[in-house]
Parts: C-alpha cells; structure tokens; sequence
C-alpha cells in the first residue's frame, strides 16, 4: 500500500446534497476556533509574505449566523489575505480584500511560532511579495455572493472562524480531509487513542504540543474531535460540545482562560507550565495530566486493547476489499467515526436504560456490555456519569478498597 503524505490543505467544504435547514444555534463570538498557520521569518532576514492562493482552513472565513440553502456557495470565500512579519511591528495583515472587513487577530493566527524553520505548511508563500494581482484575481473568482436581505448592508460585519466542526450542524456542507489522515492518527498514537478517546468523550480542554509544521497536528485536532460522536438523542445537553480550536498561540490565553471544553495544537512549549488552560497535556506520543483524579484514565487496560483490536481488524478487512474491488472506494475516515460511534452509542443506551430502571444499578456485567473493563474503567465511568448528569448508582466494586 503506498502511504500518502498531508500535504492537501486541512479542511474543504463543499456542498452536499440539499437538505432542510437545520435550525442553527446562536453563534459563538466568545470562543474562536482558529486553523493552522505556518511560516514566517526571523527578525534579521527579509519579510516572508503569506497569501491564501488556494485557501485552507486558517484562511477560509464564514458569516455569522444563519446560512440559508440557497446562502451556500461552493468554494464560498468572504476574505482573502497577506500577513507578513516585521522585523519592527511584528506579524501584521499587508493587504486583504475586501478592504473593509474586520480581521482582526489574524496575523497571528496565521503564523505559527517557530515556522521560520520550515520551509512549508498549510499555509501559503508569496512567489512574488509584493504582487497581488493574482490573489485579487482569485478572490473574485471564489468570493461568496450573498442575497440581499434584511440586515446586510454594504459594509461587511465582523467574521467569526468556524466554532465547530461536527457535520450534522450544517448537514448541507462536507468536509474532506486527506487519505490516510485517520490512519496516520492510529498509527502514531496506537493503543493511546483509546485514552484520547475517554478524554474527549468527558469533554475536557485536550491540548496537543508540537513544533512546526502545524499541519499534520491539526488533522490530529480533527480525529480527536470524532471520537466523542454520539448520535443518540437526549445526550449531551447538559455537558457543553468540544471546541476545535486547531492551532492557538499566546494570544489566546485570554480566551482559552474561559473554555470548559476543547481540543486544540500549539508550537509554544510556554502553554505547558500553564495548567490551568488544559485538562489533558500532548508532547509526541505521551498524553499526561495534572489532575488526580483523571490519572487512573492514562492507564490502558483490557477491554481498550480489545477494542484496539477491533478497530485494526476492521480496518484490515476494509484494506482488503479495496484490493479486491476495483469500483469500490472504501472511506477509513467514515470507518474510524463509525466505530467510535457505536461504541459511544452502546454506552449511552445501556446507561439511559438503566437510569429508567427501577433500581438504577449498573453492574460489572453493564460494564462489559458497554465494552469497558468493570474494574479499569470505573473510575472513567464515575467521571461520565457525573459529567452527563446520569443518574445511576455504581455498585462495581473497587478491588483496591475493603
């Protein structure tokens, strides 16, 4: 099999088929998610410009609020933008169109710390600084055309990043990442994933450190983020959805000081003595935290390694019907969110039938029906019933107590 780079851009939206309108929820000004960025120069050399020739997800910007059907235009772009560094000023946007539109902290979102080491990432290098013809070209060839309507004025009101990525709050809309982005995740962090996995489904603030290029660390964002799926209705309304933050630097801080739930990179090893922005510490392939009582979690046990298991036979069986029909192209990504979802759905059912019980008692053979290890995982399922507001009472006993 021959493996595939992540050279393509991170996130592409196109539109799917026609649905109904979801009903959209309020946006999210507080909490921004922002895309990757790289690239950029040290002080003493000449400035390095950036520009979104085909844009990315750092570079693709949507209007707030709701989208009708007929709103959504492929390959729709509100902005486009040149960020440069300046050996005195520092990062700042040197032309962008349209000119009257707020963008406000993009400079440094779109260069990441320590990217004048690398010669590539997602974003893009001006072959010719200075030029921007082509880029105003391309503008107006992709630029998303809104119909007039009430409150859409002549100027262009602020633009917020995407604060989600989840496909069912725009159904409309796809999105499509490169082949093999989920099997490189799996391969890098192994059996590990099932610890990731029981942190996102608890909704905490996972963060992921990495020095540049950020690129591949954002698709790592992205698989986090779909091992916490759940399709069943009634479940998590109390507990708030992770954030896809991808790429943040210093200047979040302020905003990472009021999120409850994320998942997010960063190229800035500074972010690790602060540990109360994050709940969960990536650096390579060790995933560590500072709390406690989540310790126990970092533990592999035996039903993980069954469900690891699981997990590579399925995708085995998938790479093998690939060689064996040539009219079939298998999706590993659909595989990977489908296993982690009926997985996810399992445990929710069987915890809503028995929280309707009438003695609402979940035993160790409920723990191996979920596929947990009754006594490994038990203090993961302390934390998720707490987490979600089920009400159950536990009667696994725990072997380390009398």
């Amino acid at each position: 099999m021959v493996e595939r780079g992540d050279a393509a851009p991170l996130l592409r939206w196109a539109e799917g088929p026609a649905v109904s309108p979801p009903q959209a929820p309020e946006p999210q000004a507080g909490g921004r998610g922002w895309g990757s960025g790289g690239g950029g120069r040290p002080a003493a050399e000449p400035a390095r410009r950036r520009g979104p020739e085909e844009l990315g997800a750092s570079e693709v910007l949507l209007q707030p609020g709701r989208l009708e059907l007929g709103d959504v235009e492929e390959d729709q772009v509100v902005a486009v933008f040149v960020v440069t560094f300046d050996p005195r000023s520092g990062n700042m946007v040197e032309w962008c169109l349209p000119q009257d539109i707020d963008l406000e902290g993009v400079e440094f979102k779109s260069m990441a710390s320590g990217s004048h080491k690398i010669q590539s990432d997602f974003i893009h290098q001006l072959e010719t600084p200075g030029h921007y013809s082509h880029l105003a070209a391309f503008y107006e060839d992709k630029k998303g055309v809104l119909h007039a309507g009430p409150g859409r004025g002549g100027s262009l009101p602020p633009v917020y990043w995407l604060p989600s990525i989840h496909r069912y709050m725009y159904p409309e809309m796809k999105i499509t990442h490169p082949a093999g982005c989920m099997s490189q995740f799996i391969k890098f962090f192994g059996e590990q994933i099932l610890i990731l996995w029981k942190f996102a489904l608890l909704r905490k603030r996972i963060l992921i450190f990495s020095p540049p290029p950020v690129g591949v660390v954002c698709y790592r964002v992205y698989c986090c983020c779909c091992l916490a799926n759940v399709s069943l209705p009634g479940i998590g309304g109390a507990i708030p959805e992770s954030k896809p933050f991808f790429y943040v630097n210093v200047a979040d801080i302020e905003s990472l000081e009021v999120e409850v739930s994320y998942v997010a990179c960063t190229t800035e090893k500074i972010f690790e003595e602060k540990r109360e922005l994050y709940d969960v510490y990536v650096d390579n392939q060790n995933v560590k935290t500072h709390h406690g009582h989540l310790q126990p979690l970092l533990r592999i046990n035996s039903a993980d390694r069954e469900k690891y298991r699981r997990l590579n036979e399925q995708r085995q069986m998938l790479l093998y019907s690939q060689e064996l029909e040539d009219d079939y192209t298998p999706c590993e990504e659909d595989l990977f969110v489908l296993f982690f979802l009926e997985q996810n759905n399992r445990i929710f059912q069987t915890l809503l039938e028995v929280s309707a019980s009438q003695d609402k008692t979940l035993t160790a053979e409920h723990a191996r029906g979920m596929g947990l290890d009754p006594q490994g995982d038990r203090s993961f399922l302390m934390d998720l019933l707490e987490a979600y507001g089920i009400d159950v009472m536990l009667v696994i006993d725990n072997p380390c107590c009398p």
